[in-house]
């Protein structure tokens, strides 16, 4: 338990600190050979390992594809643009419908492509309104914020979503209908939560005159009503998938790949250049890591938890999930969203309640944002913000998220 714990933290702080420069799917690479080489794991499990995430890393990596191309042809600004102007120079009216932003593009193109794409458009339009580094924060928290609260509704929406619904063979419908609510419930929840605790840094009134309008973002404006047309097919397509067990990156990926196909057809993106942008050190960054946590699994510590909730589970439903939902948010927290997933996923296995596999999700989506490094999105966050010359400290974050997350997890988990 101790060596496997070792090279687990060792792992995980290469990944969060970067050595070097190293980057993060290679650091969880080398800490899956020490373990191999240590005997902490076997082939067995790396083949094992490699089952349980292969649907969940494509499906991201084709999610990610989609959301660059439609970047490229100026989908998300036209959007960005669209809400500020539909604000009509009210601060209140623009935070909340930034939020509201935040939420669908969580929903439809994962919390990590929210936190990769939508934040640098944010951020530069807010530039250009010439707000003050205060309310610059206060809406990035924000948008950073619902980037993971949001992330409930689809199982497309979250990598920890797509994990634990393929552990548990949980269908795309089956998984939306269980899920609407909570998704709902976060993001109402968070808006007043965000408000409440941001209120003193949201001006009264914004000088919209000084963005562009919308319709000037769109390079291609025939590709862009054509992508509404192929997310509405796509999403049609994640339903007939579900009637006939298809895997959830067979949409993903093949969806992302069509339209960057499409795209190139109509000449406003470089499809090489897409390709090669492509976040593929996910790919190794999945795999490797949960490598080193199987590891912490042969090791014993899935048993430990195995205990804790059998006995939450023996107690009533409510209680049963609660608990569930805050071990696995106080585990995400404090060791990253995507190990705690499978430790909890292994942990519930002999347990028979999906409940707690639900509530497992929305602590691992939600508990992250407690601190900066509890999520992969928020590392991508906070490494997009300093690129642009926002700075975050820790014990700024940390306030913040350590404030605002308990509340809202427990009433997200209580919709559940």
């Amino acid at each position: 338990m101790i060596l496997a714990s070792v090279v687990f933290a060792l792992t995980l702080l290469m990944v969060i600190l970067q050595p070097k420069n190293i980057q993060i799917g290679t650091s969880a690479v080398i800490g899956a050979i020490v373990a191999l080489l240590l005997g902490i794991v076997t082939f067995d499990d790396v083949k094992v390992v490699t089952e349980i995430v292969w649907d969940a890393t494509l499906a991201f990596i084709g999610i990610i594809i989609l959301s660059m191309v439609l970047d490229e042809i100026g989908f998300f600004e036209w959007c960005a643009l669209k809400m500020a102007k539909l604000s009509h120079g009210s601060g209140l009216k623009m935070f909340i419908y930034s939020i509201v932003l935040g939420a669908f593009v969580s929903a439809l193109f994962a919390n990590d492509g929210a936190a990769l794409i939508l934040t640098p458009i944010l951020l530069a339009k807010m530039r250009i309104l010439q707000l003050n580094i205060k309310t610059i924060v206060a809406f990035l928290l924000a948008g950073g914020f619902i980037s993971d609260s949001a992330s409930l509704p689809f199982v497309f929406s979250n990598l920890t979503n797509i994990v634990t619904a393929n552990y548990f063979d949980i269908g795309f419908v089956e998984y939306l209908m269980n899920m609407w609510l909570p998704y709902v419930v976060s993001v109402i929840v968070s808006i007043v939560f965000l408000y409440l605790f941001l209120h003193k840094d949201i001006p009264k009134q914004v000088d919209i005159r000084l963005l562009k309008e919308p319709k000037s973002a769109i390079k291609n404006e025939k590709l862009f009503k054509l992508s509404w047309m192929f997310l509405a097919v796509l999403l049609v397509g994640y339903f007939i998938g579900d009637a006939y067990d298809l895997p959830v990156s067979l949409f993903a990926l093949g969806g992302g790949l069509t339209f960057l196909m499409i795209a190139k057809q109509f000449k406003v993106i470089k499809a090489q250049k897409i390709i090669r942008e492509a976040p593929w050190q996910v790919v190794w960054f999945s795999i490797g890591l949960y490598i080193v946590v199987y590891g912490l699994k042969n090791a014993g510590l899935t048993e430990y938890i195995t205990v804790v909730l059998k006995y939450l589970n023996g107690q009533n439903e409510t209680v049963a999930i609660i608990g569930t939902g805050f071990i696995s948010a106080f585990l995400s927290a404090i060791m990253n969203n995507m190990p705690t997933v499978m430790v909890m996923d292994i942990a519930l296995q002999n347990i028979s309640n999906e409940a707690l596999a639900y509530a497992n999700i929305i602590g691992c989506n939600l508990g992250p944002k407690m601190t900066p490094f509890g999520s992969l999105a928020t590392l991508l966050w906070l490494h997009v913000l300093a690129k642009k010359g926002v700075e975050i400290s820790f014990l700024q974050y940390s306030k913040f998220g350590l404030l605002i997350t308990p509340p809202v997890l427990l009433l997200v988990l209580l919709a559940l």
